[in-house]
């Protein structure tokens, strides 16, 4: 019998897939013209042959084999994996799919040897530094290393304090929902990791990013992403609260082109969908702003809670990058950090 655990694993990182290609073509697109195109319900059929994804996928793949590939999830081990797998995105003739400035600039540094404090574009929390973390929630490790593996792999690209958060806290949602939370429970079990952690600075795992960034202390530093993030969950839970009028998400929680807004709009959609997933990624992709970041997330979301029964069978071997996602996805997610060796 299949291990649930990686049923679950298959589940988020095809949903990611699945939800960003659906979500492709729709990004710079307003909401009416894609309901001209797609019908009121949105797209919800794979197209192409294969059906291709956008950078979002290629970075969370690459986030995914730095991990496989580290011997011991330590800063000092994993930082140079994410930077090698990022600079080898960032020159790849696949790198064609409107990649955000932000991965660029920063992998450029990253690859003339800059240090990654350095590397990291201090001002930008871009939804590029939570769009690729969900391998990071499906291992099996202790809420420190998960944290310090979010914000690091954030960390090499968006310098943003905020971006660092709201990577955290996608990474501990996937980590949640996998383990069997609600989804509707998510956005009070994030606001309260947000809470607990709100002056916490991962020193261990960010270095000195808080005085590259000159900030007058590392706990001011990374509380501002944290208020940030509050306030965005405060944004969700008030929009949940209320009716569902089924129009686009992002007039609640925003368009989901920053780190924190990609997660409440994406989360959104996961919770206002949880018994449709197909659904919950056709709502994403039918928005006004940043419809395949807001798709992806919306698809690692269900997919973690619901494993791979969640998508039709037939999109497992319509999708790009099918042999990648499927091989992360079934490999161990315990480490030799807390367990028996990936692999």
């Amino acid at each position: 019998m299949t291990d649930p655990s990686l049923r679950r694993a298959a589940g988020s990182l095809f949903g990611l897939a699945y939800g960003d290609a659906l979500g492709k073509p729709t990004e710079f697109l307003t909401v009416a013209e894609i309901v001209r195109r797609y019908g009121p319900a949105g797209p919800r059929e794979l197209t192409g042959d294969p059906a291709l994804v956008t950078d979002d996928t290629q970075m969370a793949l690459a986030v995914g084999w730095a991990l496989h590939e580290a011997q011991r999830l330590t800063p000092e081990t994993v930082e140079p994996l994410l930077r090698r797998r990022f600079v080898a995105w960032s020159v790849s003739p696949d790198n064609d799919r409107a990649p955000g400035v932000t991965c660029l600039r920063a992998c450029a540094e990253l690859a003339r040897g800059t240090r990654w404090q350095h590397a990291a574009v201090i001002g930008s929390k871009g939804c590029g530094a939570n769009m690729r973390v969900t391998p990071v929630g499906l291992l099996d490790v202790d809420l420190d290393t998960l944290a310090g593996l979010a914000q690091l792999q954030a960390g090499l690209t968006h310098g943003h304090p905020t971006g660092l958060a709201a990577s955290e806290l996608t990474a501990y949602a996937v980590r949640l929902l996998r383990d069997g939370a609600e989804p509707a429970e998510v956005p009070a079990l994030l606001a309260e990791r947000a809470r607990e952690q709100r002056e916490t600075y991962r020193e261990e795992w960010l270095g000195d990013l808080w005085q590259v960034a000159r900030a007058a202390s590392p706990e001011t530093f990374i509380a501002a992403g944290w208020d940030e993030c509050l306030a965005i969950l405060d944004r969700l839970r008030a929009a949940l609260a209320g009716p569902d009028d089924g129009g686009d998400p992002c007039r609640h929680t925003g368009e989901g082109w920053i780190a924190e807004e990609a997660l409440a709009t994406a989360l959104y959609c996961a919770i206002r969908h949880a018994d449709d997933p197909v659904a919950a990624l056709a709502r994403g992709a039918t928005t006004t702003g940043d419809s395949d970041s807001i798709a992806a997330l919306a698809g690692a979301f269900v997919g973690a809670a619901l494993g791979t029964p969640a998508w039709p069978a037939d999109w497992a071997t319509r999708i790009e990058y099918a042999d990648q996602l499927f091989t992360l996805s079934t490999l161990p997610t315990r480490h030799p950090l807390t367990g028996p060796p990936l692999g």
